[in-house]
């Protein structure tokens, strides 16, 4: 697949190897050891669209529904698609047979529909979803009923969504949990048990194979399909030093680098012990996202003079460097998808620093400090704040750039105080390609106040064209609304974005094998041979 076409007995690691039929086997050859993109310190995928957390939603829970290479939407936890009705307003949901808790308890109905309205409390698409939604209904056990208000074009892509937040299946007594805060119980039913004893964050986070999941028959593509784990054990351990980590991946005491910092590709393409993986085709998104309740950012002339400052190749050179794993690209929903467009753009992210003072005189900058919050500990993200900086200060901003570790940063960022107490007015993250590919997946373009992504845009026509693309079912009338979505966005200045970029993974050649394509990283399906 091209660019744009897109992973015994716990009594058996006391003693250091398992047993095989009669051959034992080192615990070594059964445990992937891992260096992700950054730390997990928060556990709850619901809560924060953080992709680490989203990973850690990956190995523990499941979904109904999930997309293959093609980004096709298929069953998973389902025995089939959604049924429906003949007026589109009913779909029914049948539960594969066999479905169990890390627990032993049988996976229910109850389960699944908590778990969607917890999820739709926080996520864009599931927001939008719900505002559809007449009831759900559970049936029996096994069986559960959508009844929505009016036909929704987008039901099964809702509930197939690849990246953050994922509808991930919890039990009830989880999903039961207030959407706004953190849930405890770390029960799920997917393929890694999460071994919470063994969790030290800053050290390492421990998955054991759940010898109870049962995979689909049919072979695995993407996130669908058969989760067939081939080890024992996962490791993510926590080495901040990238250096250190790509050093100990070419010396063979770590097996995976998630993402390996851009200037040392050239080092691990040159050892023959290591191979590059390009396991996300369709990449990612940089963007610039503005706190909207805070001024000067709660003037859009404000925000719009931010994206007049900046240029996308400035962001690019500073985080990636290498054109290779880069991409200038001012559309909303990624260059080489069905959706983009360039309308809209015109104008802007083309560093015009006299029309970017224009702007601010017209909104009435008072020279306020604008608290710009950088990321230090990920190596992709770390370079952008720094360039923001620059242009932004070249356009007449006064910038308070305060550094901090990414976990840091993404609880800070929910916090509504103002920037004096604790709050912020701008961020800077990047997007995975698959979560940003129409206006209702978009998570930065929900402007609905209050219940939108963190930064909370507030704007009633964003909504309206938003619907009007839900409802839509024809190919070519959902790109005319999406062009109009992108139109409004540069107008209202959701948020900026900075260009796309490739990411590859880095694992010990001819021992690691079976790196899934997806829009996540994974690891079912993953074999590792020998030591």
């Amino acid at each position: 697949m091209n660019r744009m076409e897109s992973f015994a007995a716990a009594a058996a690691f006391a003693f250091g190897t398992l047993v095989v039929g009669a051959v034992p086997v080192p615990v070594a050859a059964q445990t992937i050891n891992a260096v992700m993109h950054s730390d997990l310190r928060i556990l709850d995928p619901i809560w924060t669209t953080a992709y680490i957390v989203r990973n850690h939603g990956y190995m523990i829970y499941d979904t109904l529904l999930a997309v293959d290479e093609k980004l096709e939407v298929r069953p998973q936890m389902l025995e089939r698609l959604p049924e429906a009705s003949a007026d589109n307003l009913t779909y029914t949901f049948t539960l594969r047979e066999g479905l169990l808790w890390h627990d032993g308890a049988p996976v229910t109905s109850a389960d699944a529909v908590a778990s969607i309205k917890r999820w739709s409390a926080r996520d864009s698409m599931g927001q939008k979803l719900s505002g559809f939604v007449k009831e759900w209904q559970e049936v029996d056990a096994r069986t559960f009923k959508l009844v929505l208000k009016e036909p929704y074009g987008l039901v099964t892509q809702s509930l197939g969504k690849p990246s953050s937040n994922v509808p991930f299946i919890m039990p009830k007594r989880v999903a039961d949990t207030n959407p706004m805060e953190q849930i405890s119980d770390f029960t799920g039913s997917g393929p890694f048990v999460f071994r919470r004893d063994e969790w030290k964050p800053g050290d390492k986070t421990v998955y054991v194979k759940f010898d109870r999941y049962r995979p689909r028959a049919e072979p695995a593509s993407g996130l669908a399909g058969g989760k067939v784990v081939k080890v024992n054990r996962v490791e993510w351990r926590a080495i901040p030093d990238h250096q250190t980590a790509v050093n100990a991946l070419m010396a063979g005491e770590i097996d995976y680098i998630e993402a390996p910092p851009h200037d040392l590709l050239p080092v691990l393409r040159r050892d023959r012990n290591v191979a590059l993986v390009d396991w996300n085709p369709l990449g990612n998104q940089y963007v610039f996202r503005f706190n909207a309740t805070q001024p000067p950012f709660d003037n859009p002339k404000i925000r719009q003079a931010v994206a007049v400052a900046f240029n996308q190749e400035d962001f690019l050179k500073a985080t990636i460097g290498d054109a290779t794993y880069y991409k200038v690209c001012k559309a909303l929903f990624i260059c080489g998808t069905p959706l983009e467009s360039q309308r809209g753009t015109e104008g802007y992210l083309e560093s015009n620093f006299e029309r970017a003072r224009a702007l601010l005189r017209e909104g009435g900058y008072d020279g306020r400090p604008v608290v710009l919050m950088q990321s230090t500990d990920l190596v992709v993200l770390t370079n952008l704040a720094p360039v923001a900086k620059d242009l932004m200060t070249r356009a007449g901003f006064n910038i308070d750039m305060q550094s901090m570790d990414w976990q840091t940063l993404v609880a800070r960022r929910v916090k509504r105080d103002p920037p004096a107490a604790g709050g912020w007015n701008a961020a800077m993250t990047s997007w995975v390609a698959a979560d940003i590919l129409n206006p209702v997946m978009t998570g930065f373009l929900n402007a609905s106040c209050d219940t939108a992504n963190w930064g909370w845009p507030c704007d009633p026509q964003m909504e309206k064209l938003r619907d009007d693309f839900a409802r839509e079912t024809d190919l070519a009338r959902q790109k005319a609304i999406a062009e109009q979505v992108q139109v409004r966005a540069f107008e209202i200045m959701t948020h900026i974005p900075l260009g796309q970029w490739y990411q590859p993974a880095a694992i010990r050649k001819g021992v690691i094998e079976g790196i899934p394509t997806a829009p996540a990283p994974v690891f079912w399906n993953v074999a590792k041979k020998g030591n």
